[in-house]
């Protein structure tokens, strides 16, 4: 509590809270908001996974080998006993005994083994992408609009929840003027009770005149009732979103309800729909995103060209001529043909794009309705607050009036009770104008992407 500027009232209770004090209160305990700080981490390890194409690959693989024979080379020996004991014909024709000895070293079969039956390996291998047809490219962009679009959404989230904390704030605020006009018109029509009961006890007024005031004043009663009840949910409400407890914190909100008479006009905020529009601005890195997964897609038409190595560090029975330690090179693949499935990942593309094309302006179709209807409300409100700012002179003129010619018997108690509940009326109905004028300016700065513009009018008045 004590990193926030917070006034905590010991006598009675209550925390004073300003607006902005409760807007830092919710960004650092909201967990709506922790979450959408995590998608951006997210997001972000998801663009690390793609940037990881650009680097080269190097693992080390084992192995241990038994083989059911040896891998040996046979080669007969008559191959070269032949040759031999036909030359020795040529040369001795009568002789028997060399023919014999060739013939008889002719009948073996020279074995030299290769490989022995036990083989250990551990070598580590390397590859390197050279050229993939711009796939890390398009990739590495993919994973830049990623983390775009998370930051967007995170934006969104607070814009959100700032136009939910204004409008439960407010709702507290309003609640505990509301609460304090039904108690103002309670304790008014108390207090005419009791002259009601005095002038009906000397006979200057009728019995159903008393009984009028006394309905009013139980009418007031269980409006004043009710009033504190909506102000104990509209509480609870604020408590749930600034992530505090309910049952043991009373709220007090400082930041009383405002309108601005200084608003620019509609065609301002359209201007700011393309601009600064969290849908549209997400909209708009989408179509990025599927017009680097339509060049990825064309991409696998071409080849994929890679460096690759070996080295092995630990041979057993492996002879250095027969299996090299060390192998360098640069190899390709080309998918030639693939049953004509790139040309269906192409086209599926291309549709993915043009769709988000098309929903991009009908959102900014969709999203200038609404910033006109909510510019329409911030208008009515306006001039429904001015309207009533004259009726509520003049009710309170005539209530005043009244209380005098009834105090002088010139005016009946129904006539007092009637002012005293249009008064009423008119400071509740005053007050709906200004939440309603507050509510719909921080959703309209919401929607057009530039919260910050709320607090802005709240500083200016």
């Amino acid at each position: 509590m004590l990193c926030f500027p917070f006034v905590l009232r010991a006598q009675t209770g209550k925390l004073s809270l300003t607006l902005e004090d409760a807007a830092r209160l919710m960004n650092d305990r909201n967990p709506t908001l922790q979450i959408a700080d995590k998608a951006v981490g997210m997001a972000r390890g998801e663009r690390q996974k793609l940037n990881a194409f650009w680097y080269p690959s190097i693992n080390a693989s084992g192995m241990y080998v038994h083989l059911s024979d040896r891998v040996e080379v046979r080669q007969p020996l008559d191959t070269y006993t032949q040759p031999a004991k036909e030359w020795i014909q040529t040369v001795l024709p009568d002789d028997r005994l060399i023919t014999s000895i060739l013939d008889q070293v002719g009948s073996y079969t020279l074995s030299m083994p290769i490989f022995q039956r036990n083989l250990t390996t551990l070598d580590a291998n390397f590859s390197w992408p050279i050229f993939t047809g711009g796939k890390r490219l398009y990739a590495t962009r993919i994973g830049n609009r990623m983390v775009d679009w998370a930051e967007v959404e995170q934006a969104e989230t607070q814009a959100v929840l700032q136009t939910e904390l204004v409008e439960t704030y407010y709702a507290l605020q309003l609640a505990d003027r509301i609460m304090e006009v039904r108690e103002q018109t309670y304790r008014s029509l108390q207090q005419h009770y009791d002259h009601a009961l005095k002038l009906e006890a000397n006979g200057l007024i009728t019995k159903a005149e008393r009984l009028f005031a006394e309905v009013n004043r139980q009418e007031a009663k269980r409006e004043w009732e009710t009033a504190q009840k909506e102000r104990e949910v509209a509480r609870q409400a604020l408590c749930a979103l600034l992530d505090m407890e309910g049952n043991d914190t009373d709220i007090l909100p400082v930041s009383p309800l405002f309108m601005s008479e200084e608003l620019p006009d509609s065609l301002y905020f359209k201007n700011l729909i393309p601009c600064t529009n969290y849908t549209i601005h997400q909209l708009q890195l989408e179509e990025s995103m599927a017009e680097n997964r339509l060049r990825i897609s064309q991409s696998a038409y071409l080849p994929t060209i890679a460096l690759i190595g070996k080295q092995t560090l630990y041979a057993h029975n492996l002879p250095r001529n027969l299996m090299p330690r060390t192998m360098i090179g640069v190899g390709f693949t080309w998918n030639l043909f693939d049953g004509l499935n790139r040309e269906a990942e192409v086209r599926t593309a291309r549709l993915a794009k043009e769709s988000l094309a098309l929903g991009k302006e009908k959102a900014k179709n969709t999203i200038g309705v609404l910033v006109q209807k909510l510019y329409t409300e911030l208008q009515e409100a306006q001039e429904e607050a001015g309207t009533l700012q004259t009726t509520t002179t003049l009710s309170e003129e005539l209530l005043r009036i009244r209380r005098k010619s009834f105090d002088e018997g010139m005016a009946t108690s129904t006539e007092v009770v009637d002012a005293e509940v249009m008064l009423s009326k008119v400071r509740i109905a005053m007050l709906l104008a200004y939440y309603e004028f507050d509510v719909a300016l921080a959703t309209l700065c919401s929607v057009c992407g530039v919260p910050e513009m709320f607090w802005k009018f709240m500083k200016n008045l």
